[in-house]
């Protein structure tokens, strides 16, 4: 099974060059980065993700005849393109128009093919792969990934994203929709949710903002669902975890688990997969690549670094949530904020970093903590790093309304129900002031994931995410 993730940026730069007024056929290149993934947590087969990475056109200089029906180039500047995807690791997708909205490969698109196929397994290697593309005047987009000049599979999804998220995927718009969701396609047509039901969906953090996302998931239409979080249900949290029962924190029982049971039990064909485990550990990696769109729910800044970094390196969409409550001392507590925020995290869109959420010295003490705990408590006493200190305040009510402020941000992007300006790269809402707002931010042009575009769409790199 393969897939493509395009940055919104390089679809519209491919409209732009393909699709002109003069209805000509015209070509374009696509360098690609790859994401490998060794087992599918769904399927436990490999699988190919491929991300764009930079477009490259084909000079108009090197196009010998083109049409509406047809195109034809100098394959000069396609080994020129080899040549740039063998120096970086890439891989090359052939892109080129049918303007006539024709959403099929042609008799000579499939004739053309393999000699191209051939020309760069000459170049590059027997192993290497092409993709190839149709992009219609409706912008539909078809694909194809080449593994020898004989033997090709379809891309069974293309997906762009940036402030929208966009599916393209053989049978969308056909067929019938389970019952439980004809009254949700009446609000929102029946494309929503066939779209979410495409979606695998990671969930990074299953406390009271994560199990309220995760237990909604299924509701709208999500079918595959992984579930990451190492810690185990306790009485504590009883009162905000959805799922969660008296037994389940008398036995301690892994809050994946719990979850996952929830979500099983609802019988409406949910696939979950639950991850027992921090999420930067590495046997989570493959699960976590897998997914198309990632929320992030977890409390720590470690944890959030991380992820912070793959939204950007693997084009995947990251809801990041967060809920602070401070209160004074006295009793009853007077409430100084009560702030709920979901961010999102996309090439162009300003980080965590940037908009100074994490800590990258508490990501490191809390590393520490996790990897050395002797040498935490060490350094505690030594005060080199930040205690303990007390618990966070929490309650259902608002990490709940988090949940569903990061639900409606991946359903408008995906079908656009707030208008042309309606995607927030931050929301901010202060319950106690009753105040819901947009929070801009500058992206520091020194950052090392938001402002340096050459790590977006990167995939995989030694090391993961190029972290040391």
């Amino acid at each position: 099974m393969t897939s493509l993730v395009l940055q919104e940026r390089h679809l519209r730069e491919l409209n732009d060059r393909l699709l002109q007024s003069d209805g000509r056929e015209r070509a374009a290149y696509l360098l690609c980065s790859q994401a490998y993934i060794k087992s599918d947590p769904w399927t436990n087969l490999p699988r190919w993700k491929y991300l764009s990475f930079e477009v490259l056109p084909v000079p108009d200089e090197d196009i010998i005849s083109h049409s509406s029906q047809h195109i034809t180039w100098k394959t000069d500047s396609f080994v020129q393109a080899l040549r740039q995807a063998q120096d970086k690791g890439l891989t090359v997708a052939l892109v080129h128009s049918h303007p006539g909205g024709f959403a099929a490969f042609s008799d000579q698109d499939d004739s053309n093919e393999p000699d191209l196929v051939q020309l760069a397994h000459n170049r590059n290697g027997d192993t290497t792969r092409l993709l190839s593309l149709v992009l219609t005047s409706s912008e539909n987009l078809i694909g194809r990934c080449w593994l020898n000049h004989q033997e090709h599979q379809p891309l069974h999804l293309i997906s762009s994203v940036g402030n929208r998220i966009q599916l393209r995927y053989p049978g969308r718009g056909e067929g019938d929709l389970p019952g439980v969701f004809h009254r949700q396609s009446l609000a929102f047509g029946q494309s929503l949710t066939q779209d979410l039901s495409m979606l695998r969906v990671g969930v990074v953090g299953c406390g009271g903002t994560g199990s309220a996302v995760a237990m909604l998931l299924p509701k709208l239409g999500i079918r595959q669902i992984a579930l990451f979080d190492k810690d185990v249900v306790e009485e504590s949290n009883l009162n905000r975890l959805h799922g969660a029962t008296w037994h389940d924190a008398q036995e301690q029982r892994p809050k994946v688990e719990v979850v996952a049971r929830s979500l099983t039990d609802l019988g409406i064909g949910v696939e979950v997969r639950s991850h027992q485990s921090w999420i930067g550990d590495p046997q989570c990696r493959d699960a976590l690549k897998a997914c198309d769109v990632v929320f992030s729910c977890t409390d720590d800044h470690a944890g959030r670094l991380m992820l912070n970094r793959f939204a950007y390196f693997y084009l995947t969409p990251v809801f990041d949530v967060g809920l602070a409550i401070e209160v004074s001392s006295s009793d009853p507590p007077d409430i100084n904020a009560l702030d709920g925020r979901v961010t999102t995290l996309l090439p162009g869109h300003p980080c965590l970093l940037c908009r100074e959420i994490i800590d990258p010295v508490i990501a490191r003490d809390e590393t520490l903590k996790r990897e050395q705990p002797e040498e935490y408590e060490q350094r505690k006493l030594e005060a080199y790093v930040i205690g303990e200190g007390n618990p966070s305040p929490a309650v259902v009510l608002f990490t709940t309304d988090v949940a569903l402020m990061a639900l409606e941000e991946l359903v408008h992007r995906v079908q656009g129900f707030r208008g042309a300006d309606g995607s927030i790269a931050q929301r901010f809402r202060r319950y106690h002031l009753v105040e819901d707002r947009r929070q801009g931010a500058r992206i520091d042009e020194h950052c090392p994931v938001c402002a340096q575009s050459g790590c977006w769409g990167q995939g995989d790199v030694e090391p993961f995410l190029d972290q040391v």
